[in-house]
């Protein structure tokens, strides 16, 4: 954008040079012809005479010089004379258009075909035969002018100084050679342009040397030059300047170099070698620099440096002058966007764009980027300025960045893109691992204020790694603010403590905590420093679990699960509308629907080898602590095993520390508790406030609340405490003095 603004500057000063440099050929031209100031006759004078005409011709009889004077005096003995008020025509080859030279005096010398002038001489260039006065001629003042009457050479040391239709100049030194139509000026060349445009600053074009070829319409600075025009400077080695009916429409030059500045804008360049092309009106219509080219430009809180072997800008016509409509580079090219400090507003990243080949469209007027685009495989870097900043770089094809005002990037688009996310200042020292991604495409977002990064989608097969912690997701959805990563269908997150799929993950790349939502499916593996065969949340094989929400936290020892939540570990399972899991504690919260799977193992020797029998539990609560093995249901209990049903307001469950599976050692009821056997038969029936029932024995005992056992076959017993024996048919009743025992036997 910027680099537009001083390469149309420039190509103006390219045109001015032109010009300059065609008129100080021309004045070099009137200096080398006109005559030199009369020198005093000496004593032996030969002859004097007025009204003096004298006229060369070459060999096809075509005038080449013509000299008139008002007076001339010969000197005796010599072939030398003085002339006064001279006037020299050089004449085009076979023409009557003719350069015009004129001195107050001058010295002929016929034998050597040469004339000289010390004194002033005025040097008009192109005289059209019959308009000897046209008045847009250049003109040229020069001394100690030289001419070669035979060749039409014309040469001097001395400061000239010319004006032309648009300007004016000076230079120390020229030489004109009609023969071949160049104009050399030696050296101090000093030329000031003015724009026939309105608004229009004028330039200034200076240089050690020009030269100038009038039969191939170029110009040449062989060695320094620079151009000024208002706020920008330009300069170069080695310029050609080639003008077509007058018009300038190419330039080149070596080692350019050349800075604008304006208040709000700032702008430098450089390059090896530069070339330019203009239009019939003189506007600069192309301009490729090759060669380590270079274009740094500052404005508005940023500044954007662009680097490449080959620089191609183009423009269209504009209001007075070019605008800049692309830039291309290629070779290794580089874009650069770096933030400058802002009253009020924190420094973005730095950006860094690198391409084989870029394309720049500007907006309508030059001066601002609308987009850029890589026709090949690309990399952009994000570099911090700040500590809470995170250094990124990504790899990938297509890349289109769109920019809205004050050259802000706006969005970032790219495909086959590979991410590098390295941690901040503060995720260091937390040991916080660097983050890679991949995907097929990537849309990024960026803050309008500050070309921060906002948000970043990316889609197709994408996936994540951060240390052991890995992703895959179709879809993946980056907020740069909060560091939180959203994604959607057929996600999966997994690291060495297990694995979460769903289809919606938001996964927190500060912390590592997650929430999953919609189909979940987890599995985590068991802690290396579990108990084997102690209970529900502990042993060899994952805890797996399904639920229609999750939510994991200090790196999965926190597991919050909600919707028909399902959660099993080999055979154990608890199904609830909520679970929550502290593997740190090794505790278990069910809330709601609670259904869990305990194992009843046989006592003695002969029922060892048998399969265990499930034991399944109905409430409203459960708190599992693996610490004493407790499982504490609450609300509304149920136990049911085969031919067994026991509820209660409230059942502890003690589980065996022998088994990989969560067996059932003792069960105690509290409250309301009511136990039915069933056998074939047979139904017996237990009521009491406390209750415990031990599996291995398939003993139950029941307390408190007017214990009573009926049973369909022997009748009732009641007591203050009620055992049986559900294996044997043993029955013991124990009473008081308050509460006897009592049995009443049925009869058959």
């Amino acid at each position: 954008m910027r680099g537009a603004r001083w390469l149309l500057l420039v190509a103006m000063a390219a045109i001015i040079g032109a010009v300059s440099f065609t008129y100080r050929a021309q004045q070099k031209i009137l200096r080398d012809q006109a005559p030199a100031k009369p020198a005093a006759l000496p004593p032996e004078l030969n002859s004097t005479s007025h009204n003096w005409r004298w006229t060369e011709t070459d060999s096809k009889g075509c005038k080449t010089a013509n000299i008139e004077a008002d007076e001339t005096r010969e000197v005796k003995d010599s072939s030398r004379v003085e002339l006064k008020n001279v006037g020299l025509k050089l004449y085009k080859k076979c023409s009557d258009d003719f350069d015009l030279v004129k001195s107050a005096a001058a010295t002929f010398f016929s034998n050597e075909h040469r004339l000289y002038s010390e004194g002033d001489v005025e040097i008009t260039l192109g005289v059209p035969a019959g308009e000897p006065d046209k008045p847009d001629l250049v003109s040229i003042r020069s001394s100690g002018v030289t001419f070669d009457s035979n060749s039409g050479r014309a040469e001097t040391d001395r400061p000239s100084s010319f004006t032309f239709r648009n300007g004016d100049g000076r230079a120390t030194g020229a030489s004109y050679d009609p023969s071949t139509r160049e104009l050399q000026m030696k050296k101090d060349v000093e030329v000031n342009w003015r724009s026939t445009r309105p608004n229009s600053d004028p330039m200034k074009i200076e240089a050690g040397e020009l030269t100038y070829h009038e039969a191939r319409s170029e110009i040449l600075l062989p060695a320094w030059g620079k151009m000024t025009r208002g706020p920008t400077a330009v300069e170069g080695d080695g310029s050609i300047l080639h003008l077509e009916d007058g018009v300038l429409r190419t330039v080149m030059t070596n080692r350019a170099h050349g800075t604008e500045d304006y208040p709000n804008r700032k702008l430098g360049y450089a390059a090896d070698f530069l070339a330019m092309s203009f239009d019939e009106n003189g506007q600069v219509q192309k301009i490729i620099g090759k060669g380590n080219a270079k274009l740094v430009a500052a404005a508005d809180g940023s500044e954007t440096t662009i680097t490449a072997p080959t620089v191609v800008l183009d423009f269209v016509p504009g209001n007075g002058e070019s605008e800049l409509s692309q830039v291309a580079t290629t070779g290794d090219g580089v874009v650069t966007a770096k933030p400058l400090p802002v009253a009020g507003r924190d420094l973005p990243e730095t950006h860094i764009l690198r391409s084989s080949n870029i394309t720049i469209q500007m907006r309508p007027g030059g001066r601002e980027i609308a987009t850029l685009v890589t026709h090949a495989p690309g990399n952009i870097e994000f570099i911090p300025n700040l500590p809470t900043q995170h250094h990124r770089t990504l790899d990938g094809n297509d890349m289109v960045i769109a920019y809205g005002a004050q050259n802000r990037i706006e969005t970032f688009h790219a495909k086959s893109v590979k991410t590098l996310t390295d941690p901040n200042a503060d995720e260091r020292r937390r040991n916080v691992a660097q983050s890679a991604t991949a995907s097929q495409e990537l849309l990024a977002h960026f803050d309008a204020g500050s070309s921060r990064l906002a948000t970043m989608e990316q889609s197709g097969a994408f996936t994540y790694r951060q240390g052991d912690r890995q992703a895959r997701a179709a879809k993946a959805t980056l907020d740069s603010d909060a560091n939180v990563m959203v994604l959607d269908t057929g996600a999966r997150v997994w690291d060495a403590t297990g694995s979460t799929t769903a289809d919606h993950i938001r996964l927190d790349q500060r912390t590592g905590n997650f929430t999953a939502e919609g189909r979940v499916r987890s599995s985590r593996q068991p802690d290396q420093d579990a108990k084997k065969g102690s209970s529900m949340l502990s042993g060899d094989e994952p805890v797996e679990a399904q639920a229609n929400k999750m939510a994991s936290s200090n790196r999965n020892r926190l597991i919050h699960y909600e919707g028909n939540v399902t959660l099993w570990q080999g055979a154990n399972r608890i199904q609830a509308s909520v679970i929550d899991v502290d593997r740190e504690k090794q505790m278990l919260v069910a809330d709601r629907n609670v259904v869990s799977n305990l194992w009843e193992q046989p006592k003695n020797d002969e029922k060892r080898s048998a399969a265990p029998v499930p034991a399944i539990v109905h409430a409203a609560h459960l708190v599992y602590t693996d610490e004493n093995r407790l499982a504490d249901y609450t609300g509304n209990v149920e136990l049911d095993r085969p031919g067994l049903h026991v509820k209660s307001r409230e059942l502890r469950a003690f589980l065996a520390d022998s088994s990989a599976e969560s067996r059932l050692e003792k069960a105690i009821a509290e409250g309301g508790v009511q136990i039915v056997q069933t056998i074939p038969g047979r139904t017996r029936t237990g009521t009491a406030e406390h209750a415990e029932y031990f599996p291995g024995d398939e003993k139950v005992i029941l307390r408190e609340g007017k214990p009573q056992l009926v049973d369909s076959l022997k009748g009732e017993s009641h007591g203050i405490e009620l055992t049986y024996f559900a294996n044997d048919d043993r029955l013991q009743v124990v009473g008081s003095t308050d509460q006897p025992a009592k049995s009443q036997i049925r009869r058959k």
